[in-house]
């Protein structure tokens, strides 16, 4: 997210007729569309993991928890959508066409600016055992379920819908849920000093973004 716009400057001049961009957004996509136009065919990854010693050690989770997602914006499902899908399919690669890509990363923004913010609080790395706690499940809780509240007031949808359930799920379900969630070893990963100082510079960014396109419709956090 934090080197996307270099990059689409990079590409200004690219001769390619499509590029994919695999990133988070929390703010849709004029200012992508402004740089290379037509061209953008938004996605995201399901894989997460690091660059150590220049190899990528990749994360795929199972297709049910998590697909790559893409589509265009005009949500149409277009010949070059059918032509990537083919191509993740011939790799045995989990993915989904979404027909909302500019609700879809801006919810997933919300459980990023959630979860990782709640183990990189206030702009400070946290330690494994102060990250296991009833306070920052419950600081997950309370941030998730007030920005999903504030997008629907802003007009998003939640996307997908299976947000939804988050707003009418009791706090202290999903605390437990989240203490859970808290002792993987995802998270154990996460917090690894490398990954950690990256992810948490894009939390801060991720969320800076989005009160400034909340503050643009009129709703304060």
């Amino acid at each position: 997210m934090l080197r996307l716009y270099p990059a689409l400057l990079a590409l200004s001049d690219n001769q390619s007729k499509n590029i994919v961009t695999m990133t988070n957004n929390s703010t849709g996509f004029s200012t992508w569309l402004d740089i290379v136009g037509d061209r953008l065919l938004p996605a995201f990854p399901s894989v997460g993991g690091q660059i150590k010693d220049g190899i990528l050690y990749a994360r795929i989770p199972p297709k049910f928890l998590i697909a790559t997602m893409f589509g265009e914006i005009n949500g149409l499902e277009t010949e070059r959508v059918k032509n990537l899908a083919k191509l993740f399919k011939t790799a045995k690669f989990p993915y989904a066409i979404n027909k909302d890509m500019k609700s879809y990363l801006i919810t997933h923004s919300i459980s990023d600016i959630a979860l990782l913010g709640g183990l990189y609080f206030e702009n400070k790395i946290s330690n494994e055992k102060t990250a296991r706690t009833r306070k920052t499940a419950q600081q997950i809780t309370i941030t998730l379920k007030t920005y999903l509240r504030a997008i629907q007031k802003a007009g998003i949808d939640i996307n997908p819908s299976a947000f939804k359930i988050v707003l009418k799920f009791p706090n202290f379900i999903l605390k437990f849920f989240f203490m859970m969630w808290l002792r993987t070893k995802m998270v154990k990963d996460m917090m690894l000093p490398d990954y950690a100082s990256n992810a948490n510079n894009e939390v801060v960014k991720l969320n800076n973004d989005l009160l400034k396109f909340l503050s643009e419709r009129g709703i304060t956090m």
